[in-house]
């Protein structure tokens, strides 16, 4: 069993691990959360299903993230960012365009400055690289009990506190059970939350390319008419690949020759790039939308895919999450330095209040932009087209998407404005 120093000391006699937070998954948002909380002084146990190993190989995971800035304070915040930024790409500009026409929108970070200084409206990163640095920082952490691989079997929650039941005998009992175990998310589904669910006729095929020519830091996404195709600039000569492709199309892309996909990647990116080469295997993940009705339960609270899962037209999967653990931290640590009860549900009001808008606005918006630009209606073309340069000709309508890319618009919480928990 691959397990820390820290959790192979985490519990008593009894087999019983006693904390204020349990995070019941480590993927990518749970293991933030886990390492948010206990950065600001919260005892935290984390329960993870895969051993650090296997999750920071190379063959365990081939997909990128994007990180917008907001997301990048948030791990700042956690102490997490300084163990990935050498492996993040910057995202310097974005240049989105309808179906390789003359007319496009984009943003240049020149022209916005935050807290005086023109930063990157996010980075690029391999998800092995991002586990590898939240494994670093959760070894670093006396406060975070890392169970891994260990997987819960039961959860039981009342008014007094919540207890979670390992596979292998071993008990969890907290305040405050945080379920951030994806889509099919065993605390959600325990605690009788609905979710609605809807599926695209679309999959996204991913890659990452090496190519001859600099990619300047530019993200580029184009609109085309079985969804969009973005090309993410990574460290180096490398650009990940997430192509959004109708769901009887995709097979044929996976099994095509490579010097045939190749020639596909360079028509649809327009040769910008110089030669190409496949740095990694071809994936398909179908695309489909998830929102719990929600947030919260009796002595638990979701974050990332329990809660919301969207469409990755605006590149927000991840960033939203991100969120969910910022607003839910803040109110965690809040009621724990007042010795209030953490799992109250005063607490978990709070936070549901604070975040459920944010999601089901960008849910909306983002299913609406699928539909609007995953068609080839000339009239409906026309119109995108003309919006785009409007937009790309109003500097203050246009500085007002770029600060939305960026995760910095509406209610902040404290660590996405810098400041410590």
């Amino acid at each position: 069993m691959a397990e820390s120093a820290r959790t192979a000391s985490g519990g008593d006699q009894t087999g019983v691990v006693a904390t204020e937070v349990v995070v019941l998954g480590g993927g990518l948002a749970g293991l933030t959360m886990a390492a948010a909380l206990a950065t600001a002084g919260v005892p935290v146990a984390c329960i993870d299903q895969d051993s650090p190993d296997r999750k920071a190989g190379d063959a365990f995971d081939i997909r990128t993230t994007a990180i917008a800035y907001a997301s990048m304070k948030v791990l700042e915040g956690s102490g997490v960012w300084r163990h990935m930024e050498p492996q993040a790409g910057p995202m310097l500009d974005i240049r989105i365009a309808d179906q390789f026409s003359p007319l496009f929108v984009h943003y240049d970070h020149t022209e916005l400055a935050i807290d005086g200084e023109h930063r990157p409206f996010g980075w690029i990163v391999d998800n092995k690289d991002m586990r590898r640095a939240l494994f670093a920082r959760a070894a670093e952490l006396p406060n975070l009990v890392h169970l891994a691989p260990a997987r819960a079997v039961a959860v039981e929650r009342d008014r007094t506190g919540a207890r979670v039941t390992l596979e292998d005998g071993r008990v969890v009992t907290a305040r405050l059970v945080v379920g951030a175990d994806g889509r099919r998310s065993m605390a959600r589904d325990g605690a009788g939350i609905r979710v609605r669910r809807w599926a695209y006729d679309q999959s996204a095929i991913i890659c990452t390319i090496g190519h001859s020519e600099p990619h300047n830091g530019v993200a580029v996404e184009h609109f085309l008419p079985n969804g969009p195709f973005a090309v993410l600039p990574m460290t180096g000569n490398r650009c990940s690949i997430v192509w959004s492709e109708k769901s009887s199309l995709v097979d044929m892309y996976l099994k095509m020759p490579e010097e045939q996909f190749i020639e596909e990647l360079q028509r649809r990116s327009g040769g910008y790039l110089g030669e190409i080469e496949l740095l990694t295997r071809r994936e398909a993940w179908p695309l489909s939308v998830l929102l719990a009705e929600r947030f919260i339960a009796e002595r638990l609270a979701l974050v990332g895919e329990a809660a919301h899962a969207i469409h990755p037209i605006a590149g927000q999967g991840l960033n939203l999450g991100l969120r969910d653990v910022a607003a839910l931290a803040e109110v965690i640590v809040d009621a724990h330095r007042l010795g209030l009860d953490v799992g109250s549900p005063a607490v978990l009001e709070r936070f549901q209040r604070w975040r459920r808008f944010d999601t089901v606005l960008l849910a909306a918006v983002c299913d609406g932009l699928v539909h609007l630009f995953s068609n080839n209606i000339g009239p409906v073309k026309l119109a995108r087209d003309v919006g785009m340069a409007v937009v790309n000709r109003l500097p203050p309508v246009k500085r007002f998407f770029m600060r939305h890319a960026m995760g910095i618009v509406g209610e902040l919480p404290r660590m996405i404005r810098g400041l410590p928990l």
